[in-house]
C-alpha cells in the first residue's frame, strides 16, 4: 500500500522553514496525504521506487517548486475602476491632492455602494483566477469601500463567498476606518461610533471578520481615531493591522506595535523608533511596491533598519482601483527587489512565510514543512532566484492546494 497520495520527483525545492532559513533541494522530492505535506528528501535518499511510494508521479524535470504564495494585503472586492486618476497623476497631481478632490477611496466608495453584491463577486472573482494562475493560494481581502454597515457587509459578504466557493485560502478583514464618508463629514466621532459600535460587533457576530484594520494617515485617521478602532477590535478578540506610514510618519507602526498587530503595511515613513517598536511586538513589515510604484513615490521603505532589527519582512499585491491595480502577484518580488533593493531570497520570503506570518497563519502554511498544507507553485524556472528576475509572463506551470491542482498553465504556442 503506497504511504502517499501524490508525490512530485525530480524538481527544485526551495526549502524555506518557518525560522526563514532558506535552503535550495536542487533534485529533491516532495509528497502530500490527506491535503498536507507527507515527505521531503532528496531523490537518492526516497528508499524506494517512486511508484511503490504514491499513488500518483508527477516528474517536475528540474523545475522549481516553492510554497504557493500568499497575498496578505489585497482590495479585492471593489466597484469601478480609476483609470482616470491614473492620467490625473501623470499629469503631475498627487495622490492627496485627488483624494481631497473628491477623488481617491471616495471615487471607489461611490462604484463599490452603487454595485450588486452579484457584480461585486463576479469581478473579483475574475481577479482572483488571475492571482491564482500566477501561483497565489491564499489571500486576505479587506472591506473598506462601502463604509456603511449595509455595504461594508455586503463587501466581506462576497470575500466570504470567494473563500468557500473558490480553491484558494481567504482571509477577511474589517476596513471600516478606511476613510471619513461624505455624510459623516462634520461628524468624525459619530462615524468613529458607527465603526466601533455597530458595524464591528455586528459583523463580527455574523462570522465575517478574521481582522481588523484602518488607514493611519493625514488624509484618513489620526492615532487617536485609530485606537478607538483597535480598542474595540481587542475588545472581541480580533487581530489587528494597519495601514501606516504611507504618506507621512504619524506613529502609526508604534501604535500597531501597542496593539501587538499581525502587520503594519506600507510603512515608507516608517522610523527607527517604529522599527523597534515592531521588532519588540513582532509585527511583520508587509511592503507594497506596486502602491509605491504606481504612486511614483520616492520615499522608501527603511530595509535595512528592518534588517537590522530582524522584523520579517512580507510583500503583497494591495491590489486596488486606486493606487496599486496590480494583478500579479509574483510582480511584486520583481519590483521589491527593484524598488526596494531586497534579495531575491527575501522577495521569495516575503510572499510565502512571512506573508503566513502577517495573517497569523505560520503555523499551516508558508513554507515546505512535513505537516503544512500543500499549497505548492511549481515554477517554469531552474532556480528560486529567477521568479524575481523575469519581468512579466507566466512562469506558473501548476498550482495546487492542499495537494489537488487548481491551476494548470495552457500549452504554450510554439511558431
Amino acid at each position: 500500500m503506497t504511504q502517499h497520495d501524490t508525490l512530485w520527483i525530480n524538481g527544485t525545492l526551495s526549502i524555506i522553514t518557518e525560522q526563514g532559513v532558506a535552503e535550495t533541494l536542487q533534485t529533491g522530492a516532495i509528497a502530500c496525504k490527506d491535503g498536507l505535506i507527507s515527505l521531503i528528501s532528496p531523490m537518492d535518499k526516497l528508499g524506494d521506487t517512486p511508484s511503490n511510494l504514491a499513488t500518483k508521479v508527477i516528474d517536475l524535470e528540474g523545475k522549481c517548486l516553492t510554497p504557493g504564495l500568499i497575498d496578505c494585503h489585497s482590495h479585492l472586492v471593489f466597484g469601478g475602476n480609476r483609470a482616470k486618476e491614473f492620467n490625473l497623476r501623470l499629469q503631475g497631481q498627487s495622490y492627496e491632492q485627488i483624494a481631497k478632490q473628491g477623488g481617491g477611496i471616495m471615487s471607489t466608495v461611490n462604484h463599490t455602494r452603487a454595485a450588486t453584491e452579484q457584480q461585486l463577486e463576479h469581478d473579483a472573482r475574475s481577479r482572483l483566477a488571475l492571482l491564482v494562475s500566477d501561483g497565489v493560494t491564499s489571500i486576505e481581502i479587506k472591506s473598506g469601500y462601502g463604509l456603511t454597515f449595509k455595504d461594508e457587509e455586503k463587501m466581506l459578504r462576497v470575500a466570504r463567498r470567494l473563500g468557500d466557493t473558490s480553491p484558494v485560502t481567504v482571509t477577511t478583514t474589517f476596513l471600516g476606518a478606511h476613510a471619513l464618508p461624505p455624510e459623516y463629514t462634520n461628524n468624525r466621532s459619530g462615524y468613529l461610533d458607527l465603526v466601533c459600535k455597530e458595524m464591528l460587533p455586528k459583523l463580527h457576530a455574523q462570522g465575517l471578520i478574521d481582522s481588523v484594520d484602518a488607514f493611519c494617515e493625514s488624509i484618513a485617521f489620526s492615532v487617536d481615531e485609530v485606537e478607538q478602532v483597535f480598542q474595540a477590535a481587542t475588545d472581541l478578540g480580533l487581530p489587528v493591522k494597519l495601514h501606516a506610514e504611507q504618506l507621512s510618519n504619524s506613529g502609526g507602526a508604534e501604535l500597531a506595535a501597542k496593539y501587538h498587530a499581525l502587520s503594519a503595511d506600507h510603512l515608507e515613513y516608517l522610523d527607527e523608533t517604529g522599527v523597534q517598536a515592531m521588532a519588540t511586538s513582532g509585527s511583520v513589515a508587509v511592503l507594497l511596491p506596486g502602491a509605491f510604484y504606481m504612486l511614483r513615490e520616492t520615499q522608501k521603505p527603511p530595509v535595512q533598519l528592518l534588517r537590522d532589527y530582524q522584523v520579517p519582512i512580507a510583500l503583497a499585491t494591495d491590489i486596488n482601483p486606486g493606487s496599486s491595480p496590480v494583478l500579479s502577484a509574483r510582480l511584486m518580488m520583481v519590483l521589491g527587489c527593484q524598488e526596494f533593493g531586497l534579495t531575491p531570497e527575501e522577495a521569495l520570503r516575503g510572499m510565502t512565510i512571512n506573508a503566513a506570518k502577517a495573517l497569523g497563519k505560520s503555523d499551516s502554511v508558508g513554507s515546505l514543512q512535513i505537516g503544512k498544507a500543500a499549497d505548492l507553485a511549481i515554477w517554469d524556472v531552474q532556480q528560486p532566484f529567477e521568479l524575481a528576475y523575469w519581468l512579466g509572463g507566466n512562469k506558473a506551470e501548476s498550482v495546487i492546494k492542499a495537494g489537488s491542482c487548481i491551476y494548470q498553465r495552457p500549452e504554450n504556442v510554439i511558431f
